[in-house]
């Protein structure tokens, strides 16, 4: 009997929980070694059913939490993915890292800064107020056949530096990068702030514009006129804009033309207009296209087209203001400058407006 009674209990607790009582093939007992037997399964089934009552509770909590977390990725995620790409860039970050790659030495006049100004106002000055083309939204001035116009020669050595910052900042259209390397090339060179907005968008060839659009240096007037009221400019706008000129130099490799415009083309100044009224020109005896050289030193240069404005009569009218009064010239090309890079863009409702402090 007492054996018995001890091998109930071992068979019982290396039974599994749900093993049925019935099915375990035990020796014949007594009515007491039944009821001994029943409070040893009773308790060894409880033994089994407490820990694993308690392990489905906190899997419960976990799954719970689980989903939540998943759902709030979830959320996020698609959030994130909807929010545009241009507000996803730091402009300021974007201003500063194009500042910082103005100067070299090695580069022209030691400053990449006019080259930054020309492909912003030759990306930007294709529009047509017509037929609404045109405009630096879309950045179509990097494909070719844009790209390969006589009047962008030269321009990929400014797209070419600035390639790594649009490899950095991967979400800045090629539009928004070019038109803001303009406004730093300007503001860091010494000239007026000018207000910028971005939520420009990239395009691809299809959209690039017919050879033609930009102004042609070997005009007169009358083209200067078809060219800028074509984008919606008026006389003194035309005048403000051409000031720009006092930045640079001309390439004989480039537009076939040679030489700056004046002693500091690295300073944005009213020199271009106290130059071309002030100085005494004579056209340039050598094999290249016509232009013009100061007669006392022969150093500095002008277009036919640049010409235009000191003998047109209308223009000259600005030009005289400008000469002798800088701040309204700074006035005036900041906001002629402003409205040109913004030709024909459709901004976002929301698209901000920056007026980019020049570093120190």
């Amino acid at each position: 009997m007492a054996s018995t009674l001890r091998t109930i209990p071992r068979l019982a607790l290396r039974a599994p929980p749900t093993a049925k009582l019935s099915a375990l093939r035990l020796p014949a007992a007594t009515t007491s070694s039944a009821r001994v037997l029943a409070r040893a399964y009773s308790s060894q089934q409880r033994q089994y059913q407490l820990p694993r009552t308690r392990k489905a509770g906190n899997g419960g909590i976990i799954g719970v939490l689980a989903a939540g977390a998943l759902a709030g990725w979830y959320f996020y995620s698609k959030q994130q993915d909807e929010t545009p790409a241009w507000k996803k860039v730091n402009y300021q970050s974007v201003y500063k890292d194009i500042a910082d790659m103005l100067e070299d030495e090695d580069y022209d006049d030691g400053s990449y800064g006019p080259v930054f100004v020309r492909l912003a106002w030759h990306a930007s000055g294709t529009y047509d107020k017509k037929t609404r083309t045109g405009g630096s939204s879309g950045g179509t001035i990097r494909h070719a056949p844009e790209a390969e116009h006589g009047a962008n020669a030269g321009l990929e050595v400014a797209r070419r530096r600035l390639e790594p910052l649009k490899q950095k900042y991967r979400n800045i259209s090629y539009g928004d990068l070019y038109t803001l390397a303009g406004v730093v090339g300007i503001q860091e060179l010494g000239g007026p702030t000018i207000q910028w907005r971005p939520g420009r968008s990239d395009l691809q060839a299809e959209a690039c514009t017919p050879d033609g659009r930009l102004p042609d240096a070997a005009q007169g007037a009358d083209h200067v006129r078809d060219i800028f009221y074509r984008m919606g400019f008026d006389d003194r706008e035309i005048a403000a804009l051409v000031g720009a000129h006092a930045l640079g130099r001309c390439h004989s490799n480039r537009s076939g033309y040679e030489g700056p415009w004046n002693a500091s083309p690295t300073a944005f100044t009213n020199f271009f207009y106290t130059e071309l009224l002030e100085n005494t020109w004579v056209t340039k005896k050598w094999d290249g296209p016509k232009q013009f050289v100061d007669k006392p030193t022969g150093a500095f240069m002008m277009l036919p087209a640049d010409m235009a404005f000191k003998t047109d009569p209308r223009f000259r009218t600005y030009i005289e203001l400008y000469a002798r009064d800088q701040d309204t010239f700074f006035n005036d090309f900041s906001a002629a400058f402003a409205k040109l890079l913004e030709l024909g863009v459709k901004f976002p409702d929301d698209a901000p407006t920056y007026r980019f402090k020049p570093l120190d």
